[in-house]
């Protein structure tokens, strides 16, 4: 889309600049009297012509530039932008009242290339002192001390403050919503404009089980909308030169210094690497279980095989894998084990033990 407009503008400049421009050409190249040729309608496609073939070239440079001054504009608190355009509009106006005094010198260099100089001049200097100044700016009206003296009551949490940016298979989980209720999760939840038409392909898919998650994880973002008090946003940018998701919400909480919410494993390292921030609830529902240490006694029943020779395994009422060595013999029995070791990563935890008779025995 972006692509389109600049071409758009390209010809539409390039047809005015025809019909101003070309007409001189002609007239310096003594071939004016062409009545073909020098005729608005033929200069302006010829000018629209002429500019189309450039786009081929200059057309990447201005579609990056405008991106970089969109992300620049999107990183910068909406407070400067404010501030920082009432000092441009400013700056610009003193230097067309000094450009408009210096018109009565009649002197040609000073008429033509002052007024370019005092714009440049003072649109810098009036953006630069409008934002570094917001703060004694936004000090002149009077509900700002009634504000100050409201924070200075209850000081301002960052955390509050920051965008939580969910990921598709957190939300699927389900187990997000139960933790914005309880309070845990604080500041603006933020559902990406990409995810959320993810979840719509995966709830549109002819597959079954990839139906009913995407339907559990639309039912899921309903109930945090309606049902909780947190303060929840639908994200509307989009990056159409990244195709997949999890890049476009560590580019997404790149440009707005959010934090990434996630259960997959993956996504958690590919964050960590960029120093992106992330939670993992994977980490958080492994926080609050509790503690188990090597020596510990536990009552468990064994269910099935191990992927090792005479393993076998067992589950807690949480889920965490236990894996009995030697226990092959006791599937379907409830034994005591001990625990020998325990290994916890952010894609679960896995206790290691051994069954209690043996260690009599020994």
């Amino acid at each position: 889309m972006l692509r389109r407009i600049v071409q758009a503008s390209f010809l539409i400049i390039g047809g005015t600049l025809g019909i101003f421009l070309i007409p001189e050409v002609l007239t310096l190249m003594k071939i004016d009297d062409i009545v073909f040729i020098n005729n608005p309608y033929i200069t302006a496609v010829l000018g629209a012509i002429i500019f189309y073939f450039i786009t081929f070239w200059a057309i990447d440079y201005v579609v990056n530039f405008v991106k970089w001054v969109e992300e620049s504009l999107i990183r910068t608190p909406v407070t400067d932008v404010l501030f920082g355009s009432f000092g441009l509009v400013l700056g610009l106006f003193v230097a067309f009242l000094i450009g408009f005094a210096l018109n009565a010198i009649e002197v040609p260099v000073v008429n033509t290339v002052a007024p370019i100089l005092l714009t440049l001049l003072f649109g810098y200097l009036g953006f630069q002192v409008g934002m570094k100044k917001r703060d004694e700016l936004l000090s002149l009206f009077p509900n700002r001390t009634t504000k100050k003296k409201h924070n200075e009551e209850e000081p301002d949490n960052p955390a509050k403050n920051t965008l939580k940016i969910l990921d598709t298979s957190v939300i699927i989980d389900g187990r997000i919503a139960d933790i914005c209720q309880t309070g845990f999760l604080e500041g603006t939840i933020v559902i990406p404009r990409f995810v959320l038409e993810e979840l719509q392909h995966i709830a549109d898919s002819s597959d079954v089980l990839k139906r009913n998650r995407g339907r559990r994880g639309l039912d899921i973002l309903n109930r945090i909308q309606k049902e909780l008090t947190i303060n929840v946003e639908i994200h509307e940018q989009d990056f159409e030169d990244v195709q997949e998701v999890d890049s476009k919400l560590v580019k997404l909480a790149q440009l707005t210094d959010g934090v990434v919410v996630t259960n997959d494993f993956n996504l958690n390292k590919v964050c960590e690497f960029q120093s992106v921030a992330v939670l993992n609830i994977n980490d958080l529902a492994n926080a609050v279980k509790p503690v188990v240490l090597p020596g510990e006694e536990m009552n468990v029943q064994v269910i099935k095989d191990g992927k090792e020779h005479h393993q076998g395994v067992a589950y807690l009422d949480d889920g965490t894998m236990i894996v009995v060595e030697d226990g092959r013999e006791f599937i379907g029995k409830r034994i005591d084990v001990l625990v020998t070791s325990v290994l916890q990563t952010s894609a679960g935890r896995m206790i290691f033990a051994k069954p209690k008779l043996l260690e009599k025995a020994l």
